[in-house]
């Protein structure tokens, strides 16, 4: 197993000097699913939710939490993003919303984080503007789907099949 990056050698938390990295394009795509009901799911694609427009909300709100990253997990730097998209897709078996998210910086360190949390937040924002009409929603599959650019190279995730 590797050496973890984030402890120095006496185990005390640390933000990894980037300095020496090169600067390269790096992309990070992340992915999650929010189950619901086919009612709230049909709600949802509707766009006139009670709280508004389920999919606008959620795509702005995973699009700042991406930017706003840093902010919210620990060592995380502070990044200049030049690209930040959250899609949805629906899904009818089960019934619910697929979110995909695409992070792109030129930088001396990767957006993994960045597109993980934009998915993160999407579907927790999905999950607030529902929750009156399905509690019973739940959010999972986050996961990193690929990541290129920087000294790690590329990633890509194997594929999931519906009973992963």
């Amino acid at each position: 197993m590797s050496k973890l990056t984030h402890l120095d050698d006496a185990g005390n938390a640390r933000m990894v000097d980037v300095g020496a990295k090169e600067v390269t394009a790096r992309t990070a795509v992340a992915e999650g699913f929010v189950a619901m009901t086919a009612e709230t799911l049909r709600l949802a694609l509707s766009g006139d939710a009670k709280k508004g427009d389920v999919l606008a909300a959620a795509r702005i709100a995973g699009i700042m939490a991406a930017k706003r990253t840093s902010e919210l997990i620990p060592l995380c730097h502070p990044l200049a993003l030049s690209k930040a998209a959250v899609d949805f897709a629906p899904s009818d078996d089960p019934p619910g919303l697929h979110i995909r998210a695409e992070v792109s910086v030129t930088g001396q360190t990767g957006v993994e984080m960045e597109a993980l949390t934009a998915v993160s937040v999407a579907a927790l924002t999905i999950y607030d503007m529902l929750k009156a009409v399905d509690r019973g929603m739940e959010i999972g599959g986050i996961r990193l789907v690929a990541k290129s650019g920087g000294r790690s190279g590329d990633y890509v995730a194997q594929s999931r099949t519906a009973k992963d």
